[in-house]
């Protein structure tokens, strides 16, 4: 029970809550992009996820984790957590559409790439709580590099 409360009251929670801003801001733009505007797909999950990380940076550095890291020294982190995590996650969901196209040639291609949006949302937010938690964001106390706040 004590663990439940504190999922709920925690940086995970705060993640949450920032990562629902997030997605509101990135993946509504990635759909603008990819729908409205007919950017292509690497294009469109490129720009949005620019976009939300600019927002998600801000708002977890202060607000998640309630970083004392400077920005100077994590910014970097940032940004590779990100890449990594953007790589990995849409790559995988590009997959698993290429994958899907071949079993259903008849669905629409643009159905796919959308559900392949989705899928790869959300292993992208899972990379990213756990890379900014134990990577970007790590707070070290003087004398004892091994715990993390």
């Amino acid at each position: 029970m004590v663990q439940v409360k504190r999922l709920l009251t925690g940086s995970f929670a705060r993640f949450l809550l920032v990562g629902v801003f997030n997605t509101l801001v990135g993946l509504s733009s990635i759909f603008v992009l990819f729908n409205l505007l007919h950017w292509n797909y690497w294009l469109s999950t490129f720009t949005g996820n620019t976009i939300g990380a600019i927002v998600s940076f801000t708002l977890n550095r202060t607000f998640t984790f309630r970083s004392e890291v400077s920005v100077q020294n994590s910014w970097w982190k940032f940004i590779a957590v990100i890449l990594v995590c953007y790589g990995i996650s849409y790559s995988l969901s590009w997959l698993l559409t290429s994958t899907a196209s071949s079993l259903f040639p008849a669905w629409r291609a643009n159905w796919l790439h959308n559900a392949a949006i989705l899928v790869g949302s959300g292993i992208y937010t899972v990379g990213n709580y756990l890379g900014h938690k134990y990577f970007t964001f790590r707070s070290r106390p003087p004398g004892n590099p091994a715990t993390i706040k």
